[in-house]
């Protein structure tokens, strides 16, 4: 496949904002991420590619202070992500709850969850704030026996993390097909298996018709996450369970606020550094106003 190298320089820089356009870029077709030191470079298939897309997402992004310039031009025909994929990644340490780490660092201390994960992509490898949050959260929750559904799933490591947790099943999407077959291959490493996990390409529509989850899980930014908010909503059972993350701090009101007009009650917030996440149970009569 031929793939095009985009070059992001954000200013000013800081790694939150590099987080928070990965994640924007990851909503319009990019598969891979590398921060530098002013900024970062990401990929898309040259079939992806979408200029007016790009241009829209760098005037509409989150952080108004932030300005960024970027370049494209055509990566080299050479696997790009080999010394990310070779190098892999420090092991994710949480306590002596979860570690979390890849093939080349098998080293790490014992732990009662662990996951392994191929570092095909940076993000979800649990280094991210909003995954570490939602790790610790899972890990507080009994989900035997129950079914969950993990929205944008990444790596798959939430999904992962909810069967090592008790889960009987779940129902993994994301939009990103490199995501996708990058989930399949996680699962695997874990010894999970397709009749456990189910991994489907698409976006929110996906949910309908399906069966209602006791969690839902869905660590995305704010705007998709307020867009989803009444899909999401129907997809969770009466007295069931709905963990959000992938924002900041500043943005806890208005998604609590618009969560709870869909029928949910805010249990617990958690945050760490400026990064937020929050645990919801949906109205035991199935309430679902909009």
């Amino acid at each position: 496949m031929k793939y095009y190298e985009v070059k992001c320089v954000l200013n000013p820089f800081s790694q939150e904002a590099a987080d928070l356009l990965s994640a924007t870029l990851s909503e319009i077709g990019f598969e891979a991420f590398s921060v530098t030191e002013d900024g970062l470079t990401a990929y898309i298939q040259q079939s992806e590619w979408d200029e007016d897309k790009m241009r829209q997402s760098v005037q509409d992004f989150f952080l108004p202070d932030v300005s960024i310039s970027y370049s494209c031009t055509e990566a080299p025909d050479e696997d790009w992500n080999q010394v990310w994929e070779e190098e892999g990644f420090q092991p994710v340490v949480i306590g002596d709850e979860v570690v979390v780490h890849d093939v080349k660092h098998t080293d790490v201390p014992p732990a009662k969850y662990d996951i392994l994960i191929t570092p095909r992509l940076a993000f979800g490898t649990g280094s991210h704030q909003t995954t570490r949050l939602i790790l610790r959260t899972l890990a507080c929750l009994d989900l035997e026996g129950k079914h969950v559904v993990d929205a944008g799933t990444g790596t798959g490591i939430l999904a992962i993390m909810a069967i090592k947790c008790g889960a009987a099943s779940v129902f993994a999407y994301d939009i990103d097909e490199w995501s996708v077959e990058n989930t399949r291959d996680n699962l695997l490493l874990n010894h999970i298996y397709n009749n456990v996990v189910e991994v489907q390409a698409g976006d929110s529509s996906v949910l309908e018709g399906r069966e209602q989850a006791d969690l839902l899980i869905a660590n995305i930014n704010r705007n998709i996450l307020l867009a989803d908010l009444p899909r999401f909503a129907s997809a969770v059972k009466p007295g069931g369970k709905m963990i959000l993350s992938g924002f900041y701090l500043a943005d806890v009101p208005v998604l609590a606020e618009a969560t709870v007009q869909h029928g949910f009650s805010l249990l617990q917030t958690e945050s760490e550094e400026e990064w937020a996440m929050l645990l919801f149970e949906a109205d035991a009569l199935g309430r679902r106003d909009v």
